[in-house]
């Protein structure tokens, strides 16, 4: 009587634990975001196009972004990325990657992108922290992604000894949100030591 309630809890542990996930990232500080970056863009979503990759065989989004200013690297007036994942409506197959962002059309951002991968996937580094939504707020133009914009991370300290720390003005009220001049202007100067 014990074995088939047994079995029935072991079936049901194994269906839960295939469907749990997770990624997991370093915290990067925005010294290391600029400093380690192929690509630095602000820039606009123009399309996202879902379908299975050729390359992998895995379900990729494509988001195309018409491009506003190339702080760093090499682009045209627009640049698509892949990135695994995404919603394939054609096999109603959703495939999530938890932690690689999702990009808006209509919205821009503010990309932090390494090198194309050997199958040409590239999303922002450090997954959703190389990735700041620009917000009009009050007129004025925002960056943020959710994290504390002044609080250094453990790893710089270690990984730039001899690195100057470039200061970032951030909203006295909320450390999460910076001016998009300064923000730009704080990246282009990590780039330039």
């Amino acid at each position: 009587m014990k074995t088939p309630f047994l079995i029935f809890g072991l079936l049901l542990n194994l269906l839960i634990l295939s469907n749990a996930s997770a990624t997991s990232v370093l915290p990067l500080s925005l010294e290391q975001l600029s400093t380690r970056a192929d690509l630095i863009v602000h820039a606009e979503v123009i399309s996202n196009e879902v379908k299975r990759d050729a390359q992998s065989g895995q379900i990729a989004t494509y988001t195309e972004f018409r491009i506003i200013d190339a702080i760093k690297g090499n682009t045209g007036e627009t640049h698509t990325i892949k990135q695994i994942g995404g919603r394939h409506e054609a096999s109603k197959i959703t495939m999530r990657v938890h932690g690689v962002p999702t990009f808006q059309t209509g919205s821009t951002y503010v990309v932090f992108l390494p090198k194309k991968s050997s199958l040409g996937f590239s999303s922002p580094l450090g997954l959703h922290q190389g990735s700041f939504s620009v917000l009009t707020i009050d007129n004025e133009q925002i960056v943020t992604n959710g994290r504390n914009l002044l609080r250094p991370t453990l790893t710089s300290a270690k990984t730039s000894k001899s690195a100057v720390q470039v200061p970032l003005a951030v909203k006295a009220d909320n450390p999460r949100q910076s001016r998009l001049d300064d923000f730009m202007n704080t990246v282009r100067a990590y780039n330039a030591q």
